[in-house]
């Protein structure tokens, strides 16, 4: 079985002192390729340099709307640079959190028009962060339109109709360990009704860790858990559903 984690975060400290021990535990779990995603300058960096010493390894980067406040002509120009690179395969996480605020709404919103239009120049999926703010979001999308080379719902929070909605705008929706929490019956509804083509896992580590081990530090091996809760949902085999989720990661990173 081969599962591919398409949104996490080796990148962050917590794991800066253990990064081969939480890949090779990913590995003995069937992770066999993990997509780091960046949200800042420093971030993003730390996921390129990854993706470089690991095989099983693949950046994301882009600026957050946390840290929109930073994006400018520089950060540009380096994402068209990094974006170049073979293993930097997405743009993200980006998008809007109206729950934090830490940006205004008008500086979260000109930056997400921006990366989804630079995403399009450089012909890479883009990877979205939506919190409090899921009706701007999709607004937004459908404003700016996706590209050829598709988009990503990270961690998708909603019912299945709101899923729908997004991928109809031609977009995947990639379920975290959310969906293995007992209050989460749209997530749940939606990995149960929407086309398994149009379905990826995640762990967005270290956070948002699936139940059996909800408390505890998330980490990448335990995407196994997103793999089993939809298989689970679906009456399919953990196997069918990790080779259905890990198909169409290639598919939307061009790795195939």
């Amino acid at each position: 079985m081969k599962i591919f984690d398409t949104h996490t975060h080796l990148n962050d400290s917590p794991f800066a002192d253990r990064l081969a021990l939480e890949v090779d535990k990913a590995r003995q779990f069937g992770v066999v390729k993990i997509n780091n995603v960046g949200s800042n300058l420093k971030l993003n960096q730390l996921a390129v340099e990854i993706s470089e010493k690991f095989d099983e390894c693949y950046a994301t980067i882009g600026w957050h709307p946390d840290d929109a406040g930073e994006f400018g002509a520089d950060a540009i120009k380096y994402l068209r640079q990094e974006l170049s690179k073979p293993k930097v395969i997405a743009l993200g996480e980006i998008g809007l959190d109206y729950h934090w605020m830490v940006q205004s709404k008008e500086v979260q919103e000109k930056v997400f028009r921006r990366q989804i239009q630079i995403s399009k120049e450089m012909n890479v999926p883009f990877q979205v962060h939506t919190r409090d703010a899921l009706e701007e979001t999709y607004q937004i999308i459908k404003d700016e339109g996706v590209g050829p080379a598709g988009a990503i719902m990270h961690s998708f929070s909603g019912n299945v109709n709101d899923a729908k909605r997004f991928v109809d705008l031609g977009m995947m929706i990639s379920f975290s360990g959310v969906i293995t929490f007992k209050k989460a019956l749209g997530e749940q509804n939606a990995a149960r009704e929407l086309p398994l083509d149009r379905i990826l896992v995640e762990t967005d580590a270290p956070y948002l860790t699936p139940v059996p081990f909800r408390g505890r530090e998330n980490t990448p091996a335990y995407t196994s858990f997103v793999v089993k809760k939809i298989a689970e949902l679906r009456n399919l085999s953990e196997e069918e559903v990790a080779l259905a989720t890990y198909e169409n990661a290639l598919s939307i990173f061009k790795l195939k």
